[in-house]
């Protein structure tokens, strides 16, 4: 008995010893343990919690430790030194000095200084070094690296390289796959972006798809109003309809998809004088889209749909939605002639006669001084290809 317990004294101060020079030599503790405490150092790993590695934490304020193994929970913030791996939760922020792998939930903000792996999820901000897995933040996700996975972030997004971002504003990645945002998408190269108003690209594969405009080197199918790509085709036209709408538009692509904006007035209309007696001038907006089909050399069909508003800015209103099927001849290097068939819904109450502008009506209704019709139209025009 006597000698069991010699030994196992002896056992004891051999262990405490080696301990204490694991700590003078600045190495953690790699044995599992369980911390409880209230904030750093008051807690059941004391002053050892920075080089200590747990398999269960929970701190009422604030803790500290080497590893995280399993579940690390505080009221207000955790940081480890080390390694973190399964759920790592906290009321204000997360700090990850290495790696992370699982669940790192926090009401602010979680940092990860090399790879993140899995989901990070913060009222406000995420940021690591890299991650895989999938970033949500009600304000903004920063990945200095590669981001294999999906950022979703109420205002931005910030990559080297990703896979999917998803932001209320912008997303800014150098490589993307797909990138969404309710105002600008930028990035270097790209399979598809869609953004509310403007994307910004080097190089597309794939679709642009913008609000009002797109910007690429090379950009096969950018969808949007103004679209300025530098191996695509931009003209500028005078175009003329059956209503004696004359509009200055301005098309703008790549070789297959293009957008369309012009501003112009409807010539029926003739003051007296600018300010006296008679009518009020008509000024009319475009905008659609279109699709260059080519048929053989310099011949091509141009498919176009279009909205069109013609207003006196008084009481006068005028809509019109308008397919038109436009052949077109390229003469030289810069000039194209087209012209050709449109079919057109109008809602008005501009009249002329029993209807509204045009009156060669397939179908039509006049119902509370406001005329809707069906029709058949024409167009034809001069553009300047550049």
């Amino acid at each position: 008995m006597i000698a069991r317990m010699t030994l196992l004294s002896l056992a004891t101060v051999i262990t405490i010893n080696t301990a204490n020079a694991q700590q003078q030599e600045g190495q953690p503790y790699e044995r599992g343990t369980v911390n409880i405490g209230l904030v750093y150092p008051i807690s059941t790993t004391g002053l050892n919690a920075p080089k200590t590695t747990n398999y269960f934490s929970a701190n009422a304020i604030g803790g500290i430790s080497y590893n995280e193994k399993a579940f690390c929970g505080s009221g207000l913030t955790n940081v480890v030194k080390n390694d973190a791996t399964g759920v790592i939760a906290a009321g204000f922020s997360n700090h990850i000095m290495n790696d992370a792998r699982g669940l790192q939930a926090a009401g602010f903000m979680n940092t990860i200084k090399s790879r993140a792996t899995g989901l990070q999820a913060a009222g406000f901000m995420n940021y690591s070094g890299s991650a895989k897995g999938l970033q949500m933040a009600g304000f903004a996700n920063v990945t200095k690296g590669d981001m294999q996975g999906a950022q979703a972030a109420g205002f931005v997004n910030v990559a080297k390289d990703a896979d999917v971002q998803l932001a209320g504003f912008m997303n800014v990645a150098k490589k993307t796959k797909t990138q969404f945002a309710g105002f600008i998408n930028v990035s270097k190269n790209t399979n598809t972006q869609i953004a509310g108003f403007i994307n910004v690209a080097k190089k597309v594969e794939g679709v642009q798809l913008a609000g009002f405009i797109n910007v690429a080197d090379s950009s096969e199918y950018p969808i949007g109003i103004i679209n300025i790509i530098k191996k695509g085709e931009q003209n500028i036209g005078v175009t003329i309809d059956e209503s004696m709408t004359t509009m200055v538009s301005f098309r703008s692509g790549g070789k297959k998809l293009y957008g369309i904006l012009g501003i112009g007035a409807n010539l029926q209309q003739r003051p007296t004088t600018l300010f006296g007696d008679g009518d009020w001038p008509f000024y009319a907006l475009e905008g659609g889209l279109g699709a260059h089909i080519p048929i053989y050399k310099k011949l091509r069909l141009n498919l176009e749909g279009a909205a069109t508003s013609i207003s006196d800015f008084y009481v006068g209103y005028y809509l019109r939605s308008s397919i038109r099927v436009l052949p077109s001849i390229t003469i030289g290097k810069h000039t194209e002639i087209f012209a050709g068939p449109t079919i057109n819904m109008e809602n008005t109450n501009i009249g002329k006669g029993p209807g509204g502008i045009s009156t060669n009506y397939i179908w039509g209704t006049n119902l509370w001084n406001s005329m809707n019709g069906l029709y058949v139209g024409a167009m034809c025009g001069l553009a300047y290809k550049f």
